[in-house]
């Protein structure tokens, strides 16, 4: 009964095989899969994938790496894809300050405007948080009043998830979670509640110990699952159904 709450199986890395990889999670006990866009264009393939597949729901945003291309037609755009049934989230949005491929202004500017949209269209939020903690912090603070979302790939702080959960949104923990560098996440992922945490992927990227090198994909949530039970003392079972029950409240899935 898992759920990859944040995948990019629209990736290039997956054109020779993306089938037999969907199958593939559906063996391994994966129900669901978000696909989430990262520009108009590969949110357009994420569309696409929802259509296709059963098990696919899609986010559709714009990545603060492509925020400096953002015209003022892609919002309208992202605000008539959140119409469709499967579109269940704007995102991945937010900012990172470690590539800075796009100046931060234009990034600060470009995620309030896309969370404009998920307030217009009553959608959840996923959010990009890379070496931009206290800014993401300040804007969901001041722009995201009322709305809930995710910050996938959680890097920040136990003081900074206990944070931003207050405030209504929920951790998504990933592939770094079984790296021996792990840091402070495991402490996060023992002490955050339990029904404010998700479990993903990020494929083709972060590939999860013992896979770290190839190619990761959605079985491989198993594995970030399996840890994140450990870490908790809990039966992976037990997390997997949580985790799962989380991401349909958070999105609306039925």
């Amino acid at each position: 009964m898992l759920f990859d709450s944040h995948a990019h199986i629209d990736d290039e890395k997956f054109d020779s095989d993306r089938d037999q990889v969907i199958h593939r999670a559906l063996e391994h006990g994966v129900t669901g899969i978000i696909n989430v866009g990262a520009c108009m264009a590969s949110s357009t393939r994420s569309v696409a994938l929802s259509e296709q597949y059963e098990c696919i729901y899609a986010a559709v945003g714009i990545h603060p790496h492509d925020a400096k291309g953002a015209l003022e037609t892609d919002y309208d755009q992202l605000a008539a894809w959140s119409k469709q049934d499967k579109v269940v989230a704007i995102g991945e949005i937010g900012l990172d300050y470690y590539y800075d491929l796009s100046p931060r202004d234009v990034q600060r500017a470009v995620f309030v405007r896309q969370i404009d949209v998920a307030r217009q269209m009553n959608m959840p939020f996923i959010i990009h948080d890379r070496d931009a903690h206290g800014d993401v912090l300040d804007i969901i603070k001041n722009e995201a009043k009322g709305l809930s979302g995710v910050l996938h790939c959680f890097s920040g702080s136990l003081e900074m998830a206990k944070e931003v959960i207050k405030l209504g949104f929920y951790i998504s923990i990933a592939g770094p979670v079984t790296f021996k560098n792990a840091a402070k996440l495991p402490e996060v992922v023992a002490s955050v509640p339990l029904d404010r945490l998700l479990v993903e992927t990020d494929c083709p990227y972060l590939t999860p110990h013992p896979h770290r090198g190839k190619r990761n994909e959605p079985a491989y949530v198993r594995i970030v699952a399996e840890q994140v039970a450990s870490l908790r003392g809990l039966e992976l079972s037990a997390l997997a159904e949580a985790t799962s029950v989380n991401v349909r409240r958070l999105f609306k899935i039925k």
